[in-house]
């Protein structure tokens, strides 16, 4: 029997909002897809959707005398941050993995926003033997302007971490997301496959063999934007995970084994990667009936029964709307993230008829589910502000993004540069947008459930790749008719 505390709980929250329904899942899959399309650096293909986006950063890597064009701005700025954009990238693939043969159409938009990605992140691998570019851009020159990605005059500066000056967690990451995104291609483009995970194996090694921070290596460059606050083990972890399930070569879990247990969590995030990697690592206990991944089977149910609401060991507070707080601070993308882990989680247990406990409580998969759909239901407009905190779904969104493009006339319409400054009067005025950055998931309401929708509000009013690329599994999931 499932759990009588999650039963009274979904209750209330349905009580909150009697327009409780379901959203257009599959529309949302879509337009969640359709904005990386408005986060894409580098020249534009002539089938580029939106529209008011034009090329950008067609000369970085120049000073380093490589090329470093393509990939993604992160989130309202101009930087390339490659640490958050290759957790985008493993998170993105991670979706096509499990949710692929739901996506119907939408799965070539996937590999075509994980292409973008990886393209970039190869060339960040491969262009200087011994290093491994990590990023584009001076934020803090960066973030002192309001202007468009098309216009930028702050230095593009190259960042780059080698054997002396390490970045195992960044360096592990980009091997997860290579070696999550050759499983993508390996179907549809053997050949591209071969060089992602060959160079994932090259940069794992890197990761590996020369052990330290990129925050220590970069400091103000990359805190306290994008700082490894949880250390790097998180993402060795990660990254042999991804190794493994890419190669099933035990080297990778022996690696991990050496590591060491007992690294509890209750978040799941572009920082912090270990509740990700237990899930991916208990697809083998449960799918596999492998022994040899049982403990990491154990360690995602604590993480899950830290999640659930009035679990016993549960550490995760909720609004009254329903909605999974975690940190003030862009709370919308641990909302996703976990969502994901949870939905995940639940698609193994379901393929298993599996059940464990929190407590004394039994926790069957559509426990999971229903937590999934509440939170998913939530950003798409089921909340007590009836607003959608997707860009362009529904009739009630945030106008008024902390997004340098969206806020700022496109070049379509206004071809001069407005310069450094020239932007602020745009941030400062309280008109809505001009430019729909359609689909872009904002940072969200605060504990009470409100949004003053407030350009200078960027905890709430950000929108991230992050947050959007983790959704992208959730939604295909329930796209596709899957409900409790």
């Amino acid at each position: 029997m499932a759990s009588p505390f999650f039963f009274a709980f979904l209750l209330s929250a349905l009580l909150l909002d009697n327009t409780y329904a379901n959203p257009n899942y599959r529309e949302a899959l879509s337009k969640s897809l359709l904005f990386f399309q408005g986060q894409r650096s580098g020249r534009l293909p002539r089938d580029q959707k939106i529209s008011w986006r034009f090329s950008s950063g067609l000369s970085d890597g120049s000073t380093a005398h490589v090329d470093l064009t393509g990939g993604y701005y992160d989130a309202g700025d101009n930087v390339k941050f490659n640490f958050p954009m290759a957790f985008t990238t493993t998170m993105l693939s991670w979706s096509s993995l499990e949710y692929g043969k739901k996506m119907g159409s939408e799965l070539q938009n996937s590999r075509v926003a994980i292409r973008w990605a990886t393209d970039y992140l190869l060339k960040c691998a491969r262009a200087t033997p011994g290093k491994l570019y990590v990023g584009v851009g001076d934020p803090n020159g960066d973030h002192k302007c309001w202007e468009r990605s098309e216009d930028m005059d702050t230095p593009r500066t190259v960042y780059s971490v080698s054997a002396s000056n390490p970045g195992s967690d960044v360096a592990a990451e980009t091997a997860a997301a290579l070696a999550a995104s050759s499983m993508v291609f390996r179907k549809v483009d053997p050949k591209y496959s071969r060089l992602l995970l060959a160079t994932a194996k090259k940069v794992m090694q890197f990761a590996i063999q020369y052990r330290g921070a990129y925050s220590d290596s970069l400091s103000s460059s990359v805190c306290p934007f994008y700082c490894s606050y949880s250390g790097y083990k998180d993402e060795l972890v990660w990254g042999a995970a991804w190794l493994h399930r890419a190669t099933t070569n035990p080297y990778y879990t022996n690696f991990i084994r050496s590591l060491g247990s007992g690294d509890q969590t209750d978040i799941f995030s572009w920082d912090n990667k270990y509740a990700g990697a237990y899930v991916l690592l208990s697809r083998r206990a449960l799918l596999n009936k492998d022994n040899n991944f049982e403990l990491y089977k154990q360690s995602a149910e604590n993480f899950i029964c830290k999640i659930l609401p009035n679990s016993p060991s549960s550490s995760t507070t909720y609004t009254q709307g329903g909605l999974m707080y975690k940190l003030p601070q862009s709370n919308l993308q641990y909302v996703t993230s976990i969502t994901f882990l949870l939905t995940t989680y639940a698609k193994y247990m379901k393929a298993t008829k599996h059940a464990f406990k929190c407590g004394n409580s039994i926790i069957v998969p559509n426990v999971l589910i229903s937590l999934s759909k509440r939170q998913v239901d939530y950003i798409l407009g089921v909340n007590p502000m009836k607003m959608s905190y997707m860009v362009g779904f529904g009739s009630s969104f945030p106008r008024r993004i902390h997004h340098r493009g969206s806020s700022l006339p496109s070049r379509a319409v206004r071809s001069n540069s407005l310069g450094c400054n020239g932007g602020f009067q745009y941030f400062s005025t309280q008109k809505p947008n001009p430019n729909i950055l359609t689909g872009a998931i904002v940072g969200g309401p605060n504990r009470n459930d409100e949004y003053p929708d407030q350009r200078d509000d960027y905890s709430g009013s950000e929108p991230a790749t992050y947050i959007n690329a983790a959704f992208v599994g959730p939604l295909a999931y329930f796209s596709a008719g899957k409900s409790p």
